[in-house]
């Protein structure tokens, strides 16, 4: 087992990896930039190091700065978290040269992954359904109109190496296609560095359903459910649920096998999603692999009584998985709000600046994952986000009456948050009767 790992992520992903650490007798290393200086979570860990200023290039992004702190507190092991480096292939290998483990996918597997059009063509190797669409990156507009023709409009372009909504444009005709196949390389580039984008069937109202995979070196993959993600405001999820409230065990049952398959194909051995787009006859295509744990990571925990960040740690270990599939069951359903630094009301304009009180929500059926307490000062450089509330009940309305509940019972004070927002999605009628798609928030609530 390792025993110093070093967490090159900030906030409350790395105070739940310091806190598996800890559970597991691992020494713990955090970085820092100066906008993070002072937080409360770095005391808890054995050593903290500044690694520069608060822009995340300058900091979190710098892959020379985590790796010079890696040297200095002579670690073994490095945890990415979620976002910043935790994708990046260059990173894994300069980890791997360096004689330090990375907690997530080999180089290998996150350029067979990571890159969408990659992932599309072991998805078709593995049989896993996909939408109409090109397995190759389109390199002009010429191509683009042609392939737009071949499988109907509407279509969608996307990033190959993006993620979380960027490089992405809808086309409902020609004119809309050429405007959004240049708007959308653009924006990859300056997001992901990588102008490469491909073009699919654009459905119109899917939900977006994700399996949680986990694997190790040993070649065991496992599957712990499904989590809908449906409630989305410009690609980006601000609730999450587990398990989908319109899937049987027979549906998550298929799309778990062709997840597990997909993932032994690519040697998959760390926490990963595999995500997808289901129709109103719950048909699935495979849409992409995120390989790393997610910010919804809970929800699967809190129904399969698991903790996938020690799994996870345990897997880069070498150790094998600390349960079969013939382990996870489901039990119960599980709820996530992601507590927001913004304001719903004025255009979900950021609130970054200083906590006054902070009073967090408890009781049976209620955790708050987060990094802030009163007197933090939220910072303008990162993801809005400052908690996460989850909730689980026997029934999806027992947690959805718990985390109304909940919901009321917390305050925030000093900056605005999506609070009142999640309290309008838990008491709306489709919410509750799970009659929703990826764009009802922004056609229904947010119009």
């Amino acid at each position: 087992m390792f025993e110093r790992v070093l967490i090159a992520n900030r906030g409350e992903i790395a105070l739940r990896v310091l806190r598996a650490c800890k559970e597991m007798a691992i020494g713990t290393v955090c970085v820092f930039s100066e906008s993070d200086r002072g937080a409360p979570y770095l005391d808890m860990a054995d050593e903290a190091i500044c690694i520069g200023p608060g822009p995340a290039r300058q900091s979190y992004l710098d892959i020379s700065r985590i790796m010079s702190a890696a040297a200095i507190a002579d670690v073994d092991a490095i945890h990415p978290g979620y976002g910043f480096l935790s994708e990046n292939a260059h990173f894994a290998e300069v980890c791997r040269s360096s004689g330090i483990t990375f907690i997530g996918p080999s180089p290998e597997t996150i350029n067979k992954l990571g890159n969408k059009t990659h992932a599309r063509q072991l998805a078709t190797e593995a049989g896993v359904p996909l939408l109409p669409g090109t397995t190759e990156n389109v390199e002009s507009e010429e191509e683009a109109r042609e392939i737009a023709n071949q499988i109907g409009y509407p279509v969608i372009i996307k990033a190959a190496a993006g993620g979380g909504g960027r490089g992405m444009r809808v086309a409902h005709n020609e004119a809309a296609l050429i405007t959004g196949f240049v708007q959308a390389k653009t924006e990859a580039a300056a997001a992901f560095k990588d102008d490469s984008v491909y073009i699919e069937k654009f459905l119109e109202n899917p939900r977006h359903v994700e399996i949680q995979i986990i694997g190790d070196k040993h070649g065991n993959v496992v599957f712990c459910g499904e989590r809908d993600c449906s409630m989305q405001r410009r690609n980006q999820k601000l609730v999450e649920e587990a398990p989908c409230p319109v899937f049987t065990p027979d549906d998550r049952a298929k799309m778990g096998a062709v997840a597990v398959k997909l993932c032994e194909l690519a040697g998959y051995h760390t926490a990963g999603t595999c995500e997808f787009l289901v129709d109103k006859d719950k048909n699935f295509y495979f849409m992409e692999v995120n390989t790393r744990i997610q910010v919804e990571h809970p929800v699967s925990e809190m129904v399969t009584n698991t903790d996938l960040i020690k799994a996870q740690i345990l897997a880069a270990a070498g150790k094998k998985l600390p349960f079969t599939q013939s382990d996870i069951k489901i039990s119960g359903h599980s709820i996530e709000c992601r507590i927001n630094a913004e304001d719903p009301a004025a255009n979900f304009r950021p609130s970054p600046g200083r906590i006054e009180a902070l009073f967090p929500p408890g009781g049976p059926g209620v955790r708050w994952d987060s990094h802030v307490m009163s007197g933090y000062t939220v910072p303008p450089h990162y993801d809005s986000m400052i908690g996460k509330l989850i909730v689980h009940g026997k029934t999806r309305m027992d947690a959805i009456r718990t985390m109304i509940r909940a919901l009321k019972e917390m305050r925030v004070e000093g900056i605005k948050t999506t609070i009142p927002l999640h309290l309008t999605i838990m008491n709306n009628a489709n919410f509750q009767s799970g009659d929703v798609h990826i764009h009802f928030l922004e056609k229904t609530l947010l119009k």
